[in-house]
């Protein structure tokens, strides 16, 4: 390939970023816009943020209103695009979210992400995996139980954790980054780790409290009178 004069090409590239940078303004999935319009709801002033990485089964999800979500973001609902029949609140998503970039959320049957929840980025939730009861068969072909997930009001998802099949969240609970979560996780807690334990518990009156009985106790935010 014959090399491109440095002018030419400054004005290559200046031309594909200014584009870029337009097709990113314009590119946003709101209420508005077609696809926006292919889901189960879409709510006032919520914005799925271009360019996304996969999307199928709009039809199935539902949005809440003035919830942002980040780029590259993975919505899905059932096993691929050709699926037909898909449970119709498969993933639902509430009010004043705030879900970063790179996020993966495949739904089978149900997630619920509940209002004023805010992930990280890279954060990974399905209700559904792969069984390994068969030792003849591929584990990519053999499908799990489908296994609903919530997540509370209020919680935080830190960067790059992992939610898994059957995980109930509480209110107001954070979620440490990295952390892979299964199970029950109660309300106002703190949970860390592979697999995630409780790290701190809210005790009223007291504070949040070290699970571990260290004594570790940090006062509770005074509010002004």
């Amino acid at each position: 390939m014959p090399s491109v004069p440095r002018p030419v090409r400054r004005l290559l590239n200046r031309s594909v970023h200014a584009a870029w940078r337009l097709a990113e303004r314009v590119g946003d999935v709101t209420p508005e816009t077609d696809l926006g319009a292919e889901f189960g709801a879409f709510g006032r002033g919520s914005c799925l943020g271009f360019p996304l990485a996969t999307v199928f089964g709009a039809g199935a999800i539902h949005i809440g209103e003035d919830t942002l979500i980040g780029r590259y973001a993975t919505l899905s609902v059932g096993y691929g695009p050709t699926q037909a029949v898909l449970p119709p609140r498969a993933l639902v998503i509430g009010d004043r979210c705030v879900l970063g970039a790179r996020l993966c959320v495949t739904a089978h049957e149900s997630i619920t992400i509940a209002d004023d929840v805010w992930f990280g980025q890279d954060v990974f939730v399905s209700d559904a995996s792969h069984g390994y009861s068969d030792p003849h068969t591929p584990i990519g072909r053999q499908f799990g139980i489908h296994q609903p997930v919530r997540i509370g009001s209020g919680s935080w998802i830190g960067h790059g954790a992992m939610i898994l099949p059957g995980t109930t969240i509480g209110r107001n609970v954070v979620v440490a980054a990295g952390s892979v979560v299964r199970g029950e996780v109660e309300d106002h807690a703190v949970v860390g780790g592979v697999p995630a334990r409780v790290i701190r518990r809210l005790e009223p009156g007291v504070g949040w409290v070290a699970a571990d009985g260290s004594g570790d106790v940090r006062a509770l935010a005074t509010t002004p009178a």
